[in-house]
């Protein structure tokens, strides 16, 4: 099998602010923006890699989901431990110092772990926690 990630949905209560830290900070470039009834989606990408996308979407819109499901979707994602994404560059240290330059909300530097990951880490907008690992 030959199978990549395609597409990876996350959640996201301002659809403005989610765009500004992904195009601006992240550097990713905008591939939709579609808006329905008073929500919005919006699909960002990594320059380069059009197979790979990120889709930024409304929370907790499933039809499926009762009030109390929907409440603490929300409960989770203002503690900012509701949805993650690793994102990987050769350059972890100027990539820290360009994102928290944009005023994103630092979680952690870039840091030797000791399962032997360097990484950093950010919340986006939504309280999505961005960790950002180091490749050789």
């Amino acid at each position: 099998m030959n199978l990549i990630i395609h597409q990876t949905f996350l959640p996201a209560d301002d659809p403005d602010k989610s765009l500004a830290f992904y195009r601006d900070a992240l550097g990713f470039e905008v591939r939709n923006d579609v808006g329905y009834e008073n929500m919005r989606w919006i699909t960002v990408g990594p320059v380069g890699q059009p197979e790979t996308s990120i889709i930024l979407e409304p929370p907790a819109i499933d039809p499926g989901l009762s009030d109390d499901e929907r409440r603490t979707i929300t409960e989770l994602m203002a503690k900012g431990s509701y949805a993650t994404i690793v994102l990987a560059t050769p350059d972890l240290d100027g990539t820290f110092e360009r994102v928290r330059a944009s005023g994103a909300d630092v979680v952690q530097e870039p840091a030797d772990q000791p399962y032997g990951v360097r990484d950093c880490a950010f919340r986006d907008p939504a309280g999505n926690m961005v960790r950002i690992n180091q490749t050789p």
